[in-house]
């Protein structure tokens, strides 16, 4: 009885087991029916890539040069005494805007004065003596008319008249020289601009060859200074006219600024292949710093229908550049190109007709040959080029 028992369970058992791996089997066909049938294997198996694509297209393209500058005051003055003297008062402050002519210093002026006065009272005495000969030569003319005196009398009168005259002059031309030097002690401004630290005080001694008392920068407009590859000199010259390029800067907080090209340096550094130019704009709230870095772009020509595309389609090779272009049979083909330049993310190609459509995403999957599927809808983007023309 036992033993029928025991045949029994085990007769269940095996059922169980084979029930459940046909179960299992079941359950595997299905899983591998589904996924040898779904879209995802099916482009596993044609090998199908999905990409995103532009149509490249024919536009004007401007040439845009990008470079970092530095901003530089127009002119900057060090403001020194002409001569040695000490500090009596100081008329602007630190950081003030000044004219010009205004003042900023008063030195002692009082040796400089005594000079003066000096002087006026050198040329007060020989005014008098010189009417005193004037005189004297005239009575000895009308006397030597009537006989009573000899003509030497009358020559030595007339020779102490043209010394006395000469010395006048010379009196006149000190006096000059007094109060152009008394001058010297009233410190003017020569230029307008803002005036950086003071380095004076009342009472200290200045010398026209020491430190400077101030530095006066003029501040609007101000220059930037940069430099472009020589390269395209040829193009900036001629394709702008003797009014300036225009020429736009950024600062750190992307704040924009339009000026105009009024330099261009008369020699190139031979060892950066680069030229000087400058730059000129407006400051009237005072933006822009001398001394801070901004960046310039400059458009030195223009690339008329030019073949315009995505940059990103554009694969570096470990010889050359090229795109992925697509075929009338989806499939896609490497295509050399030269990339002319290249702004805003967009670059101009040679090499490639317009019209041509180029893959923009999913490059790295792709051999020549491949055949591709546009992502999405399948609707694709044309690709849109840099405006036209340049900001003025």
């Amino acid at each position: 009885m036992a033993k029928s028992w025991s045949i029994n369970t085990n007769r269940r058992t095996k059922t169980w087991l084979i029930a459940a791996l046909a179960l299992a089997v079941i359950i595997i066909a299905i899983v591998l029916i589904r996924h040898f049938f779904s879209p995802a294997a099916k482009r596993a198996r044609d090998n199908t890539q999905t990409v995103k694509t532009a149509q490249a297209e024919k536009k004007t393209v401007p040439v845009t040069i990008r470079a970092n500058g530095y901003v530089t005051a127009i002119q900057t003055v060090e403001v020194r005494p002409q001569i040695q003297n000490v500090v009596r008062a100081i008329h602007v402050k630190e950081g003030q805007d000044v004219k010009v002519g205004q003042l900023l210093f008063t030195l002692d002026a009082r040796n400089e004065a005594a000079n003066v006065d000096k002087a006026q009272a050198q040329l007060a005495r020989d005014k008098a003596d010189l009417a005193d000969a004037e005189a004297i030569w005239k009575r000895n003319q009308e006397l030597f008319a009537k006989k009573f005196i000899s003509q030497a009398v009358v020559d030595t009168s007339k020779a102490k008249v043209d010394a006395l005259r000469g010395t006048t002059r010379a009196d006149m031309a000190s006096l000059d020289a007094s109060r152009v030097t008394l001058g010297y002690n009233r410190i003017t401004a020569s230029i307008s601009g803002r005036i950086g630290a003071i380095n004076v005080h009342p009472g200290s001694l200045v010398q026209p060859n020491g430190a400077p008392m101030l530095t006066i920068a003029q501040l609007d407009p101000v220059h930037v200074s940069f430099t472009v590859p020589e390269a395209e000199l040829t193009h900036i010259v001629a394709s702008y006219p003797k009014g300036g390029a225009p020429v736009s800067i950024q600062i750190q907080n992307k704040e924009e600024w339009d000026g105009k090209l009024v330099f261009i340096d008369n020699a190139a550094d031979q060892q950066s292949g680069t030229i000087r130019m400058k730059a000129a704009f407006e400051n009237k709230d005072y933006r822009l710093w001398p001394g801070a870095f901004v960046s310039v772009r400059l458009i030195s020509r223009s690339l008329p229908d030019a073949t315009v595309i995505p940059s990103q389609a554009i694969v570096t090779g470990p010889k050359e550049q090229f795109v992925y272009a697509v075929q009338a049979d989806s499939t896609v083909q490497a295509v050399k190109i030269s990339q002319l330049t290249s702004d805003d993310g967009f670059a101009a190609v040679a090499g490639l007709p317009p019209g041509t459509r180029v893959v923009i995403e999913g490059t790295h999957n792709l051999r020549p040959g491949t055949k591709v599927r546009e992502a999405g809808t399948g609707a694709s983007k044309a690709a849109s080029a840099p405006a036209n023309k340049p900001k003025p």
